[in-house]
């Protein structure tokens, strides 16, 4: 399984950094910060570029606000050395459920809708 994953990882960027972008990083990339869920942030040493390596699945709503702005040059200094203020209405992170066959909104008539066991609203018609 060793060798596959090793295959996998040279080809593909969706299950975590390549071989090229951690080439890349280990040689040009300056830390600069980690959020809470265990990204990590980097950037040049002139600036020019930003990025991040995702622990886990890399999935772009996972990065939090403050280091989105960073990220966007939104402002110059990374949360880590200057952290922004957070206002009392603000929220944690909150995964995107809607293609969890579970948690997803279904709609009354979808056809993936599941009638409520008892209702005593409605009788269903049947011909005599």
């Amino acid at each position: 399984m060793g060798i596959l994953n090793s295959v996998l990882r040279a080809i593909t960027w969706w299950d975590g950094q390549t071989y090229g972008t951690q080439l890349f990083t280990s040689r040009h990339g300056e830390k600069v910060g980690e959020d809470g869920q265990g990204n990590v942030y980097y950037r040049t040493s002139d600036d020019k570029k930003r990025w991040v390596i995702y622990n886990g699945e890399i999935e772009a709503s996972r990065v939090p606000p403050e280091w989105h702005g960073w990220l966007h040059r939104m402002y110059d200094d990374p949360p880590s050395e200057k952290p922004l203020a957070r206002k009392p209405w603000e929220k944690p992170h909150q995964e995107n459920l809607s293609w969890s066959p579970e948690l997803s909104y279904k709609p009354a008539g979808s056809l993936h809708w599941v009638e409520p066991a008892e209702r005593r609203d409605y009788e269903a018609w049947s011909p005599e």
